[in-house]
């Protein structure tokens, strides 16, 4: 015999139920800012033209990495608008930038505008870095495609992660507290749902991206980025390279670099979604790369 479950459900006022859930801090803060669940088609359905965020990095008062005469809140939003005009050219997509000039827009304001988008994906685009003084500062190179999750995959994705993290107290704004817990307890199986799919992308994007740049000896990696914490829309963060590579540097500044990297990142966007989210090209599916 299967168990039934049922849950019977009563109207009450604010008073009421914190008096029920004896006044716990949780139970007031949903009902005095509930986060409204909403339908997402980014998890539920693909509509007639997805919405795409595209998201550069930093900007105005900070600038991110800087090395080789390279700034990345520069190279970030170059990127990002070849991209967003390629992704356009389509015809199949609407194309949201959440930022198309050198202004700075805070980490927490930069999810808000993919949720009110109804964003069906975001990419956020970045430029890494290693100090002088690492050994491996000039050797080490290559794209690296980031999700999101509680636990980092390796200790320099949470580095990395943390010095994302960091980008509003350097532009001097003060970040909103992480309302994780709140999501946890609303959305934890649109949080999940959301997270695999953010999973399917960033392995698509790995599997076309390896065919025209180079990409990190572990090139597909998790940790707890704030700008990647929408609970539902998929969401992936790439570092396109090393500013520290004289390697990675020198494609940067190449506008053929440039327009291979955004046309095969278009590809793996156009895969992601005629598949119906569902896996890379058959051609590439022997070299998946999975987390470490």
């Amino acid at each position: 015999e299967i168990p039934v479950l049922t849950l019977r459900l009563a109207r009450t006022d604010r008073t009421g139920f914190e008096t029920a859930t004896h006044g716990s801090q949780a139970a007031a803060t949903l009902v005095a800012a509930p986060v409204a669940p909403r339908e997402a088609p980014a998890i539920g359905r693909v509509a007639a033209r997805p919405v795409i965020v595209i998201d550069p990095g930093h900007g105005g008062p900070d600038n991110g990495a800087e090395r080789n005469g390279i700034v990345e809140k520069e190279l970030t939003l170059a990127f990002a608008r070849s991209l967003a005009a390629r992704l356009e050219a389509s015809g199949r997509y609407s194309i949201v930038l959440t930022r198309s000039a050198d202004v700075f827009i805070p980490l927490s304001e930069r999810v808000g505008i993919a949720r009110r988008a109804g964003a069906a994906l975001m990419i956020s685009v970045h430029a890494d870095t290693l100090p002088d003084a690492s050994r491996d500062a000039s050797d080490v190179s290559g794209a690296t495609v980031y999700t999101v999750s509680d636990r980092a995959s390796d200790t320099y994705a949470a580095t990395v992660a943390a010095k994302e993290n960091a980008a509003d107290a350097a532009a001097g704004v003060a970040g909103q507290a992480d309302t994780g817990d709140v999501h946890d307890i609303l959305f934890d199986l649109t949080r999940q749902e959301t997270r695999a799919y953010s999973h399917v992308f960033a392995r698509t994007l790995v599997n076309y991206w390896k065919v025209v740049g180079r990409l990190n000896r572990n090139p597909q990696r998790s940790a707890g980025f704030v700008v990647l914490k929408a609970p539902d829309v998929p969401s992936v963060l790439v570092e396109l390279g090393y500013l520290s590579s004289t390697t990675d540097a020198a494609a940067f500044q190449s506008e053929e670099w440039r327009d291979k990297a955004t046309g095969r990142m278009a590809e793996a966007v156009e895969a992601y979604f005629a598949g119906q989210h569902a896996v890379p090209p058959p051609q590439l599916s022997a070299g998946l790369v999975e987390p470490k």
